[in-house]
């Protein structure tokens, strides 16, 4: 007790015996191996400040934040060395027995380069030639850090846009991530469905975090839909977001649509185009292709012809007459939303 009563503030060394953590828990904390924490203490002396002979190591509340703040600044795509020179500055600078983590700055103000890297990076992940913020969705990706993954995300599509965000961040990202889980096992299951929920939530927030404007109402929409028994969704998502971002009427029918119920929204709806999506060859359907061409859907006096779109490796080598097949996002919305007609309108 302090003179006034007060309890006295804790100091470093202070701590009671129970307030410390091993290594293992906190490798199990921070969804980092054992092997990591050790080689950041011995590149970076990022250790515990404590240390006993004959002991395992025990990490105080303040080596613990030290570490935290470690692990954010390299999942904002923050070099490791950087990451742990700013984080001994910060723990030294922050007040004695202060366990919270100091703040630091967001991924969308972290200091980044916008140039590509060749590396297989810290995180292991076969990432290739990137831009630097995969490297830190990487990171946070493995270490299961949602609120860091979101954050990403987030600013990379207010600053650059869906299918920028699409094409160099998200996909190159899930390809690396689904790559290692392929290579090792049942592995990393957990690290690719929370990213992909993750992306998932920023594609259909995009027209939000964009501020863009309502879409054009009474317009023909673009009908989006995978083929039936197909169940990846991400990429018609970003097409959907995209094209939300150029004010283009949408709708989404999502996985597995039955050849019936798809037929029924095309008479219904008379969309200007229908996209459909297929991962694998054994699921698209050339029978339903040349049946929706032959439906001459459309609205009377439209001003282009409503087109069908083969989207998906799956349509790869399928040769289907007057339908489109564009190698991407940012070709299929060129063919979907031409910017200067969207603009005219």
């Amino acid at each position: 007790m302090a003179p006034d009563g007060s309890p006295k503030p804790l100091i470093r060394g202070s701590e009671p015996p129970d307030a410390y953590i091993t290594s293992g828990a906190l490798a199990r904390r921070l969804g980092i191996s054992p092997t990591t924490l050790r080689s950041w203490d011995q590149r970076y002396s990022l250790g515990p400040a404590q240390r006993r002979r004959g002991h395992h190591r025990r990490w105080s509340p303040q080596d613990v934040a030290m570490v935290e703040d470690m692990c954010s600044l390299t999942a904002s795509g923050v070099s490791p060395a950087e990451a742990a020179r700013s984080a001994k500055e910060r723990a030294h600078t922050a007040p004695q027995g202060q366990g919270k983590r100091p703040a630091h700055a967001t991924p969308a103000t972290a200091a980044r380069t916008s140039g590509k890297a060749v590396s297989r990076d810290s995180s292991g992940l076969p990432l290739g030639a990137v831009r630097a913020e995969c490297r830190g969705l990487a990171r946070a990706a493995l270490r299961l850090e949602a609120v860091a993954i979101q954050e990403q995300l987030n600013a990379f599509v207010q600053g650059h846009g869906v299918v920028a965000a699409w094409e160099e961040l998200m996909m190159p990202t899930l390809h690396a991530v689904g790559r290692k889980w392929e290579s090792s096992g049942d592995r990393y299951v957990e690290v690719e469905h929370l990213l992909s929920w993750h992306v998932s939530t920023a594609l259909r927030n995009a027209q939000l975090l964009l501020g863009t404007g309502e879409t054009r109402k009474g317009g023909s929409p673009v009908l989006l839909a995978c083929v039936p028994g197909e169940q990846h969704t991400l990429p018609l998502e970003a097409v959907h977001a995209a094209l939300l971002q150029r004010s283009r009427p949408v709708r989404m029918l999502g996985a597995a649509v039955p050849a019936e119920a798809l037929i029924a929204a095309v008479l219904r709806t008379g969309p200007t185009a229908v996209v459909l999506w297929s991962q694998t060859r054994s699921l698209a359907s050339t029978p339903l292709a040349h049946h929706l061409l032959g439906m001459g859907w459309g609205v009377n006096g439209a001003r282009q012809q409503a087109a069908l779109v083969l989207a998906g490796p799956g349509w790869r080598g399928a040769r289907i007459e007057g339908a489109a097949q564009p190698q991407g996002l940012r070709e299929a919305i060129a063919l979907l939303a031409p910017e200067s007609s969207g603009s005219s309108q």
